[in-house]
């Protein structure tokens, strides 16, 4: 079922050279994939990963922002899947540069979705954030906005077949820029600073996210919003998990920071359908109906939040995990 998802597909994977881009066109390669062009902006980390994955006939390179069209246009031509992972997504930078996450997060969105309705693309599947359910920062606020159009945009293609749908997931173990990288690269100073010894995390390592986007390319419909789950951490866990030996100074939470993380909130429960190992919030359209569909509803006041998860990870589990990824 998994390879009739990718194999001979020409698969587009917008941000492609980010942690999450290499490792989908990895698993993309030994799953048959026609061609995979991997399109981001930085010239440097497409020579790095060039160097990487060696000269390989079915994959391409495009230099290109999801901020220009007309690139869009170019790049999606003949295109089966996209793969939406770019994005300005940590939230510092988009707290101090505002206008330029809106122009990635949210214009880009808008032209990744004009050019593949207008290319014919097959699937679209877009990566979110647990920060854009119930947002308090702006990167949240322009993932959550990103959301909606993705789905919306079901709505808007007209008599064209492209079909768009949305994966949301928590922290990823040792993406880039993430706190496991930070935690290794200052541990030999004695101390691991954490804003709260109360805050928790959804986790997921990039293998899980990678099988769970590629799994959802068979499920999709068009207009889900995909949600997994997936075990909770508590950020002091994991400091002492990388650290053992280390001091935790605890420094305050930062600007636009949570102390715990929400996937699904309360009122987004109302229309969640629950299966076995992920959740589907569904659409609010009224062509889009449950019949047929084999999951259950969720109970009135559900909210899968990171401080009340059923599923949590000890020192010694985050330990095998951060060694292992």
């Amino acid at each position: 079922m998994i390879e009739s998802a990718l194999k001979d597909k020409v698969v587009l994977v917008t941000g492609g050279t980010g942690s999450f881009g290499k490792k989908f066109i990895s698993k993309a390669l030994m799953l048959d994939a026609k061609k995979i062009i991997v399109f981001s902006r930085d010239e440097l980390k497409q020579y790095e990963m060039r160097k990487e994955f060696g000269e390989n006939s079915r994959l391409r390179y495009f230099i290109g922002d999801v901020r220009d069209k007309e690139r869009l246009y170019r790049a999606f031509e003949g295109v089966d899947i996209v793969i939406h992972a770019a994005a300005m997504k940590h939230v510092d930078a988009c707290e101090y540069n505002p206008f330029e996450a809106v122009k990635t997060n949210i214009n880009g969105a808008q032209n990744v979705i004009e050019a593949a309705i207008d290319r014919g693309v097959e699937k679209v599947i877009a990566l979110s954030t647990d920060k854009a359910a119930a947002p308090v920062n702006l990167y949240g606020a322009t993932k959550l906005a990103s959301d909606k159009l993705f789905i919306a945009a079901n709505s808007y293609v007209g008599e064209k077949n492209t079909k768009f749908s949305v994966v949301r997931y928590g922290n990823v173990v040792g993406s880039r820029g993430s706190v496991v990288p930070f935690f290794q690269q200052i541990k030999h100073t004695g101390v691991l600073p954490v804003t709260d010894e109360r805050m928790t995390r959804f986790w997921i390592t990039l293998e899980q996210g990678v099988q769970f986007v590629i799994d959802n390319l068979n499920r999709m419909r068009g207009g889900e919003l995909f949600v997994p789950k997936i075990a909770s951490m508590k950020i002091i866990d994991l400091a002492k998990a990388i650290g053992p030996e280390c001091k935790i100074e605890i420094v305050g939470i930062r600007p636009g920071e949570k102390l715990h993380e929400t996937m699904i909130t309360i009122d987004d429960s109302r229309h969640t359908i629950e299966y076995n190992d992920y959740y589907v919030i569904a659409p609010e359209f009224n062509w889009w109906t449950t019949e047929k569909i084999e999951g259950k509803a969720l109970p009135d006041g559900f909210e899968y939040n990171s401080a009340i998860n059923d599923r949590w990870l000890t020192v010694e589990d985050l330990r095998e995990i951060v060694k292992e990824n």
